[in-house]
């Protein structure tokens, strides 16, 4: 089984690494782009670095709706081209590269008018499954479905009566976007790529006109390094603008930034056996299933603020809840609400002032010798735009490099999952635990939930859930410090977990235990144990204080009340 390990240790030897020899691509930004388009170039032999100055996925990749899809609603602005490749995307990842984090998901999409709404939206739908279908990719979803309103409030009774006239059922896709980020860079690391989160650009190395490199500052151990590479990949999403400011060039476009926040609400709360998709004014809302909770999503608004923690204010929630009560019999209320998050999407700043308007499509650029720009994109079609910056990257290099590879090279995990989901019972019944915990590992780590098994082998405490977040082992914590590259305990309860959307305490009631498991992974002493939760604390009291405001503003103002980095 392939794999790799992101503990310390590596860490430490791959900023090292990156900085005794010039690599051919060095990529800036651990999003799902910035981590793709490692593994897209480390995959051609290329010698292959990258550096997060967060952690993996903290930005936009970790905020996502959770959804891969083709955009249904980008058939109705005419943009088949861009559906058609989101379409391939969604079925390769389905099927091929990452069966084990991608599943399909359905959604019922309401009707309120006799007629014509159902001739007019089941025509998009047909079209969508047409075209899912005739790129070979569409076979692992079922096809749409037409309802009436006795059918469609059976399948989904939380709907008031009078909501609906009938409805469509279709499928997409979800997964969990930080997981999935974390597992694409232990792919792109498992095939010989360095990899450095915490790694901050304070700067670009130059040659005349040549960028040759950039100086990178370790967050945690505070040293600097002078990592120098043939071509490097601006990969930092709605840091672009920013990022480009360092090199002292003027960007050749712009991306703006448009704020989403979703609620995360108990399963119980909406009695459905399906996701929900509503039309608003603006845009579209969806009630998407998540485990034992639903996520409730998203709002589309300009934002020029703080972007590592863009806040979510009460008029967005009171938004959220107004138009998804509009539909349910028993509406939601603040009580119910277990978790908000807000992204940003970076998006391509064009003549419209509405960002809902603005490109969902990418663009890559040459600005100066030595630095590709890739920007914009949907999180389905990562893989298309690490390709298409890999590509203009080659164009920088003075030697053949072989065509794009990653349509063939399945996720850590993948291979052998299906094998060991057939088998889980087996499993269950060797390791002791409960089958729906050894499907829970599969789902979440795929052939790699050996790897947590055999720490629990060593440590059969590791067996036993966390007593606040009991859907989450506690081999799970020292897991994802040992091999996943959290380096700190919101990077747990946030990312490679999320207790901090999944409980009403936002994971305060998690955060000592988790914290006593990471600390001998990473030697942490008593003393900065104690910071780790501390600090957490703060940045959960922050986030309910700032969803108590009125308007972006003052929401920015006291979500900013909590340090970003935790002090040693």
């Amino acid at each position: 089984m392939r794999t790799a390990t992101l503990g310390p240790e590596q860490r430490a030897e791959s900023l090292a690494a990156m900085a005794e020899r010039e690599l051919d691509v060095l990529v800036v930004g651990g999003g799902v782009v910035g981590t793709g388009t490692a593994l897209d170039a480390v995959t051609r032999g290329l010698d292959t670095g990258i550096v997060e100055a967060r952690d993996w996925a903290s930005g936009t990749s970790s905020r996502s709706s959770k959804l891969v899809h083709g955009g249904l609603r980008y058939l109705e602005m005419l943009d088949f081209a861009l559906v058609r490749e989101a379409l391939k995307e969604r079925g390769l990842l389905l099927e091929r590269l990452a069966p084990h984090l991608v599943k399909p998901v359905p959604f019922l999409y309401p009707l309120q008018h006799q007629g014509w709404e159902r001739l007019y939206a089941g025509s998009g739908v047909a079209l969508y499954d047409a075209m899912s279908m005739a790129r070979g990719h569409g076979r692992g979803l079922p096809a749409h479905r037409h309802l009436s309103r006795r059918h469609a409030l059976r399948v989904a009774p939380a709907l008031r009566k009078d909501a609906l006239v009938g409805a469509i059922q279709y499928y997409d896709a979800q997964m969990d976007d930080a997981r999935y980020v974390t597992t694409l860079v232990r792919t792109a690391v498992s095939y010989g790529a360095k990899a450095a989160n915490r790694a901050r650009v304070t700067g670009f190395l130059r040659e005349g006109e040549r960028v040759v490199g950039v100086r990178v500052q370790d967050v945690e151990g505070g040293g600097e390094y002078e990592i120098r590479a043939q071509q490097v990949v601006n990969a930092t999403g709605v840091w672009t603008d920013d990022t480009q400011a360092l090199v002292g060039e003027r960007g050749q476009f712009h991306v703006r930034a448009s704020k989403g926040i979703h609620l995360v609400v108990p399963r119980d709360r909406i009695h459905s056996t399906t996701g929900l998709i509503l039309r608003t004014e603006k845009s579209v809302l969806f009630v998407i299933p998540w485990g034992r909770h639903w996520i409730v999503g998203t709002t589309d608004t300009g934002w020029d603020l703080d972007k590592a923690h863009p806040a979510a204010s009460s008029a967005d929630i009171d938004y959220l809840l107004n138009h998804v009560n509009s539909v349910l019999a028993v509406p939601l209320s603040r009580d119910d609400v277990q978790g908000v998050y807000a992204g940003l999407r970076p998006l391509l700043a064009g003549e419209s002032d509405a960002t809902s308007k603005l490109s969902r499509e990418h663009t890559v650029a040459h600005p100066v010798p030595g630095l590709v720009v890739v920007a914009g994109g949907k999180y389905t079609t990562y893989r298309v735009m690490a390709k298409d910056a890999v590509d203009e990257a080659v164009h920088g290099l003075d030697m053949r490099v072989a065509e794009c590879v990653t349509e063939d090279i399945p996720l850590l995990g993948a291979e052998g999952y299906r094998a060991m989901w057939n088998a889980r019972a087996r499993i269950a019944a060797r390791t002791g635990l409960h089958v729906v915990r050894v499907e829970h590992l599969l789902n979440r780590y795929g052939s790699m939930a050996e790897e947590v098994l055999d720490l629990i082998a060593v440590d059969p405490g590791l067996a036993e859930p966390l007593s606040a977040a009991d859907d989450y082992l506690r081999a799970e914590v020292v897991y994802a410090a040992s091999h996943e590259g959290a380096r700190h305990l919101d990077d747990v309860l946030t990312r490679r977990t999320r207790i901090s959307i999944e409980t009403f305490d936002r994971g305060t009631r998690s955060a000592r235990e988790a914290a006593d498991l990471m600390a001998p992974v990473l030697g942490w002493d008593k003393d900065q144990t104690e910071r780790e939760v501390e600090h957490y604390e703060k940045r959960v009291e922050a986030e309910r204080e700032s969803q108590l405001q009125p308007d972006d503003q003052t929401a920015d103002a006291a979500r900013l009340g909590a340090p970003d980095i935790v002090p040693r």
